[in-house]
């Protein structure tokens, strides 16, 4: 328990220090905004597509599904998808994938981490990946083989 406290200090004393903000209230909520999206999410779904806190924008974890709802066919199928999915949450915040500092991974099953590495890599400019963190996930939803989401910088317009 200490660990797991001691990193999410850690963790918001990073993000603090990046954004240059005190830790206010009012500082932490400045431009926090929940983004709507193109693609309906079903109502039942209690999360946002995106959202904005200071000069970040935290993508939800996105999965293979396409906008019929259904999970694309194999894995690989599953990770373009997937990472199609990050991509239109960012063009819709006007960003890119150049815009990412940090992507968590969770994958069902760790076999598919070198095919996962082939088709992440095709997305950003070559040599310019975000932080990564991936681990192995055992009942994602719907039964989607990975889930990943992630953390765009985008300043605030002063």
């Amino acid at each position: 328990m200490k660990n797991k406290f001691l990193s999410l200090l850690l963790l918001a004393t990073t993000i603090t220090l990046l954004a240059g903000k005190s830790t206010t209230t009012a500082d932490r909520t400045a431009g926090m905004a929940d983004f709507p999206q193109a693609t309906k999410t079903p109502p039942d779904y209690p999360f946002s597509r995106a959202m904005r806190a200071g000069d970040f924008v935290y993508i939800s974890g996105q999965i293979g599904a396409t906008p019929d709802g259904k999970l694309a066919g194999d894995f690989d199928a599953q990770a373009r998808q997937t990472m199609d999915n990050i991509v239109a949450a960012l063009k819709e915040q006007n960003l890119t994938t150049a815009d990412i500092v940090k992507c968590t991974v969770m994958i069902d099953d760790m076999a598919q981490w070198p095919a996962f590495n082939v088709i992440y890599r095709t997305y950003f400019p070559t040599g310019k990946f975000p932080a990564r963190s991936a681990f192995g996930a055992d009942g994602l939803a719907m039964g989607a083989a990975l889930e990943v989401d992630c953390i765009a910088y985008a300043p605030l317009k002063k």
